[in-house]
């Protein structure tokens, strides 16, 4: 009988372990195909990873956020706090997405029609002070992972012409890399699943 429910209970394990990774993964799978597509322009910063193979590395156009633009610096903070941050973003006339206000925390009010909103982690530390300072904010889509032996023929392609990357956003500002984009052509997508 003790050998039953060991087995009965690895099964039970087995299926709660499987039903979570599939939720994330349906998650993530929804974002892609149902979320707002945002284009940013990027740069290269280090394609290789010995580990996991070749990458693009991406310091784009929301990497750093003017604390100017942050409507909710609490009277008398010198630095920032661990925390989240909402980040609005409006397509320019060249067709890539910049930050045009942020807060600490969620926006007060929903974005536009014309507008998007992307979720960020600020960590403790940044200097809030001076209007001309910058934070650095991480989106999660700091890296996209290319197939073998592309990482460095992409990166010498980004220091000579514009790229930038499709991101999709739901409505919570949760963010994922749809695309890799040379120009108005896709060199890569990620597949739903």
């Amino acid at each position: 009988m003790t050998g039953k429910k060991l087995i009965v209970s690895a099964l039970v394990l087995a299926l709660v372990q499987i039903g979570f990774l599939s939720w994330i993964i349906a998650g993530r799978a929804a974002i892609l195909r149902n979320g707002k597509e945002v284009l940013l322009k990027v740069e290269p910063i280090d394609p290789r990873d010995l580990l996991r193979g070749d990458y693009v590395s991406l310091n784009n156009t929301i990497s750093r956020v003017p604390v100017k633009l942050i409507a909710n610096i609490p009277q008398g903070a010198f630095s920032s706090d661990d925390g989240s941050i909402t980040v609005r973003l409006k397509k320019g006339a060249d067709g890539y997405w910049q930050p045009t206000a942020a807060w600490f925390g969620k926006a007060p009010a929903p974005a536009g029609a014309d507008e998007a909103d992307i979720a960020g982690h600020v960590a403790a530390g940044w200097d809030l002070r001076s209007p001309d300072a910058t934070i650095a904010p991480d989106y999660g889509i700091d890296r996209f992972y290319v197939p073998e032996g592309e990482g460095m023929a992409i990166q010498d392609d980004m220091r000579v012409r514009p790229f930038g990357i499709k991101l999709a956003l739901a409505s919570d500002g949760t963010a994922q890399i749809k695309a890799l984009m040379d120009g108005d052509k896709t060199l890569f997508e990620e597949p739903l699943y």
